[in-house]
């Protein structure tokens, strides 16, 4: 019953990091993503509610859209730790995070929009026999932001905005149940959905006609999931400790993001930024969890995470080649904020580096195509979870290809 017990602690554990850094994915705007996924001091239309709502007054137009979508094509290896000899990959489908931006100029100094974009839209797919089935088999998970946003020009080279964010999010997770039975594995599903509320703000300054600085907040998000289902698969001898019908509650906060830009307009047609951002995960210190049927093999649980804060450096360029055809390139360097012997295969996180390229091609004044290619590496990492002693060497890489239109008029 103890390793039982441990086996689905760490299931529902696994619940939390998909929702934080394993698979949070940076692919807000396709002209940011081609510059290293940099923003908060540019002005490159009205994807800047995510990136920094106080620039959105500074846009020119009426009215501006924008919108695109992004192919997630991840790939993770295992090794497990010597002496065994056993390895696996994983078999993930494609994500497609989206996002779409709307936003009207009221006047000279005051515009409104509203954006959607899915930040934590990936799945993960280990195999139902692979040898940390009873960690994790496959997750599926979903999420979309919402934000309506009012950006206000306070003098011509300074302008604010902010908005409310709202988070719908659902989750499915299945893995396997070490029931040491003559039935073999048992099976677990843990589903629910939940939303959640936070907000954005954002500063933007011209410094110069050359240089312009911002500053975005994007605040913590409580995420708290009520009677979220637990279903569970057992031999009908073992079913009065996995009580059908049960549901659970659990709470965890996404953290708060403090990023800081500069844009350089250093010639004609060159375009410089950079970004730095700070990721609060020292908020994320411990999950608890609460069944409302709870059995010798299924108590309430409280489990220590102790995550750390962390740091994202980010470069990018924008040439213009043509009249109608601008070019970007970027990296970016992201710092894990798993601690070791907290690493699990849910989110093998690591140091991460990401170069991006992407390409603007006018089609008239008012309409443009736009394309984005980035390609996420992560160190190697040998660790492990300390919980259910699962160590090995984790290996991460992803292709993010993405295609998006832009319209002002």
């Amino acid at each position: 019953m103890k390793q039982l017990l441990l086996s689905l602690v760490g299931l529902i554990l696994s619940l939390t990091p998909v929702l934080a850094e394993g698979y949070q994915v940076n692919a807000q705007g396709q002209k940011q993503i081609g510059m290293g996924h940099t923003g908060t001091a540019l002005l490159l239309g009205p994807s800047s509610i995510h990136f920094n709502p106080g620039a959105l007054s500074f846009l020119e137009g009426k009215y501006m859209f924008s919108g695109g979508v992004s192919g997630v094509i991840s790939q993770n290896t295992f090794v497990k730790r010597q002496p065994s000899l056993y390895s696996a990959e994983s078999d993930n489908p494609v994500g497609t995070p989206f996002s779409v931006y709307g936003a009207m100029r009221i006047n000279e100094k005051l515009v409104v929009g509203i954006g959607a974009n899915s930040p934590y839209g990936n799945s993960l797919v280990w195999g139902d026999d692979w040898d940390g089935r009873y960690l994790i088999q496959d997750l599926a998970l979903q999420a979309i932001f919402v934000q309506p946003t009012v950006s206000y020009a306070i003098t011509p080279k300074i302008s604010v905005g902010g908005g409310p964010v709202a988070v719908f999010g659902a989750v499915e997770l299945n893995k396997a149940l070490p029931l040491q039975s003559e039935s073999g594995d048992g099976q677990v599903t843990l589903e629910g959905s939940t939303v959640a509320y936070g907000y954005n703000v954002g500063l933007f300054l011209k410094l110069t006609p050359e240089l312009s600085f911002g500053v975005n907040y994007r605040s913590e998000v409580n995420v708290e999931m009520e009677e979220g289902d637990a279903t569970f698969s057992v031999p009908e001898s073992m079913r009065g400790n996995f009580p059908e019908g049960n549901t659970f509650s659990a709470a965890l906060p996404m953290p708060a993001n403090l990023t800081f830009g500069l844009g350089w307009q250093a010639s004609d047609k060159l375009l410089l930024a950079f970004d730095l951002q700070h990721v609060g995960w020292s908020a994320y210190k411990e999950l608890n969890f609460d069944f409302e049927q709870n059995t010798a093999a299924l108590q309430d649980s409280e489990n220590p995470r102790n995550f750390e804060n962390s740091m994202i450096y980010r470069i990018g360029a924008e040439y213009k080649a043509l009249e109608s055809l601008k070019v970007r390139a970027g990296v970016y360097y992201d710092e894990t904020p798993i601690p070791a012997d907290y690493l699990t295969p849910e989110t093998p996180g690591t140091n991460k580096t990401g170069i991006s390229t992407g390409l603007s091609y006018a089609l008239n004044s008012k309409l443009s195509l736009d394309a984005s290619l980035l390609y996420i590496t992560g160190e190697e990492r040998e660790d492990g979870y300390a919980p259910l002693d699962f160590y090995g060497t984790y290996n991460t890489s992803a292709w993010l290809p993405g295609l998006g239109i832009s319209y002002t008029f």
